[in-house]
C-alpha cells in the first residue's frame, strides 16, 4: 500500500486509515489511540465497505481525524473516490465528545481543498439530512453552498463547492 501523506490543519491531522484499524472497527475493538467514544456507528457501517473500495486507502480516500493536542482519533472524513464527471462526494463524522469544537468544519475545509487539487475534480459535494441542521452548518462553515442540481432521496439536501 502506498504511503499517504497526512493533511495537517491548525488543530488536526487527517491521517489515512490502515487495514488493521479497519479490521479493529469491523471486529468491534477499541484501539488505545482512539477517543473513548470513537468509532461511531457511522464509522462501523462505513468500515465494511473498504474491501469493496480499495481506492479509499489512497491519497484521495478516507482519513481519520486526529486531534493534534491529544493524538487521539476523534472522527473520520473521506472522499467517495473515484469521481464521476469531475464531481466527488465526501462524508464525515466526529465523536460526540469532540463535537461543537469546529473540528468537522476544519477537517472538511482541508479535505475539500485537497480534493479540488485532484486530477479531473472540479466539484466537491456532501449530502446531509434535512433533520441535521448542525451538519448543514458544518458544510457552510467549510465554504460549501446549497446545491439544488443533484437528484436526492427524500429528506436530503446537498452542499457543494467548485474550482
Amino acid at each position: 500500500m502506498p504511503l499517504v501523506a497526512d493533511l495537517p490543519t491548525d488543530r488536526l491531522l487527517l491521517r489515512a486509515w490502515t487495514p488493521e484499524e479497519i479490521d479493529a472497527v469491523i471486529a468491534g475493538k477499541h484501539l488505545a489511540h482512539w477517543a473513548q467514544d470513537y468509532p461511531t456507528e457511522g464509522d462501523q457501517s462505513l468500515s465494511g465497505l473498504f474491501a469493496e473500495n480499495p481506492d479509499w486507502y489512497g491519497e484521495y480516500g478516507h482519513r481519520q481525524i486526529v486531534e493534534r493536542g491529544s493524538g487521539q482519533v476523534v472522527g473520520a472524513i473521506g472522499l467517495f473516490w473515484p469521481p464521476t464527471d469531475g464531481e466527488i462526494e465526501f462524508g464525515y463524522g466526529v465523536a460526540p465528545s469532540r463535537r461543537r469544537r469546529g473540528y468537522a468544519s476544519e477537517a472538511a475545509r482541508a479535505l475539500v481543498a485537497h480534493a479540488l487539487g485532484a486530477p479531473g475534480v472540479h466539484t466537491v459535494y456532501a449530502k446531509v439530512s434535512l433533520d441535521n441542521p448542525a451538519s448543514a452548518r458544518v458544510l457552510e462553515k467549510a465554504g460549501l453552498t446549497p446545491w439544488n442540481g443533484l437528484t436526492l432521496e427524500p429528506g436530503l439536501t446537498a452542499f457543494r463547492t467548485s474550482s
